[in-house]
């Protein structure tokens, strides 16, 4: 194989190697994180925590990241309302409904609502006439099927858990047991919540992948005024961060000892959080999405489902539901099906452009490619 050969194989594999790894480390840390929040730690101290750090890291790396200072206009009025706005959206509401609902379910609840992003981002379109629905349309057509199939994925999710991976033991020889034994240690890592309402948990999931549709749509408008993609990440760190610690300090955790850190676990996870939320994921997503497309990156994220299910299974099979993968894997499929019809439309209408276009020499590009654009795109439901 020549050197040609070899780069157009590397062009392929080092993308979707890259994809994979970080579905997995998002995974990973979800789980710490979880462990983290059941061990006391306030899910709104976590998140002022990892921001407040996170922001820190993006402010320096942005700099090396955009050497180039000719990115639009950086300091004026309507572009710091936006990224304002994003701050509030993505940090203030979204992970805060998320780590809260992480702290009442688990990491395969995370998985699974936040595979519930297109369907809901195709259904409110559809309801503010932002998005064109046409029944003669394949792709129209996939996409309200797999918003119908994400909607009920996520339905099973919240109504059905079913029966543990492996069952304790009987009754009576779980008593003898405990009274023979001694306490046993806690665990190392924590997946469901040991404060579970799992309903709640689902609400508040569903509730953070709607404020991240609204994220989206915010941001697509921000990057045609500025397209410096780490330095709007930085600033709106920056503004959810202060958000999110007045909110916290004023209403949600008074209490000021919850706000102390030792040098433990938790220091551990905050830290690592945010050193890959910042600049390790923005920059393999936006370096993936120039590489191969603005519908790469969202091709694997329904990854972590698998993921997830693999982790629960092996390590956690007396806490993990049979049913919870079920639901989350028919919130996968709904997810793909979103996306598939959702390329086909953009497929459509580019030709279509393109031949309007055609003659006068003009060539219109995807209006997809600022929507997918991934600033800070997991803020998702997980890490």
């Amino acid at each position: 194989m020549g050197g040609g050969g070899m780069k157009a194989v590397l062009g392929e594999v080092l993308p979707c190697t890259a994809m994979v790894v970080v579905e997995g480390c998002i995974i990973g840390l979800t789980i710490m994180a979880s462990t983290a929040i059941a061990r006391g730690m306030s899910p709104y101290v976590f998140v002022v925590y990892t921001n407040a750090l996170g922001s820190i890291i993006l402010l320096l790396y942005s700099f090396f990241f955009h050497k180039d200072r000719s990115g639009g206009p950086f300091f004026t009025l309507p572009f710091f309302l936006r990224v304002f706005l994003l701050g509030f959206v993505g940090i203030t509401m979204a992970q805060n409904l998320a780590f809260v609902g992480l702290s009442y379910s688990s990491p395969i609840v995370a998985c699974g609502m936040a595979n519930q992003i297109p369907a809901i981002s195709f259904i409110l379109g559809i309801i503010l006439r932002t998005a064109k629905f046409n029944w003669s349309s394949t792709g129209s057509r996939a996409r309200l099927i797999g918003s119908l199939i994400s909607f009920t994925g996520a339905i099973s999710l919240t109504l059905y858990k079913g029966p543990t991976i492996k069952n304790h033991s009987s009754p009576s020889l779980l008593m003898a047991a405990v009274v023979a034994a001694p306490p046993p240690p806690p665990p190392l890592l924590v997946f469901t919540s040991v404060h579970e309402n799992w309903v709640l948990g689902c609400i508040l999931f569903a509730a953070s992948s709607l404020t991240m549709v609204i994220w989206n749509i915010i941001q697509v408008g921000t990057m045609k005024m500025c397209s410096q993609v780490m330095k709007i990440i930085s600033l709106y760190t920056f503004f959810g961060t202060v958000q999110s610690a007045l909110l916290a300090i004023l209403f949600l955790e008074k209490d000021l000892t919850a706000w102390k850190l030792d040098l433990n676990f938790e220091l551990l996870i905050i830290v690592l959080t945010a050193i890959f939320s910042s600049a390790i994921r923005s920059s393999i997503q936006i370096w993936c999405t120039k590489l191969k497309g603005p519908y790469f990156v969202p091709k694997f994220k329904p990854f972590g489902i698998p993921y997830a299910s693999t982790f629960g299974s092996l390590l956690f099979p007396y806490t993990f539901h049979y049913g919870s993968i079920m639901g989350a894997f028919v919130c996968g499929v709904g997810y793909y099906t979103v996306l598939w019809g959702q390329i086909k439309d953009d497929e459509a209408y580019n030709k279509l452009d393109n031949n309007k276009n055609k003659n006068n020499g003009k060539i219109n590009s995807s209006s997809i490619d600022d929507v997918r654009v991934p600033l800070l795109e997991d803020q998702d439901s997980q890490v």
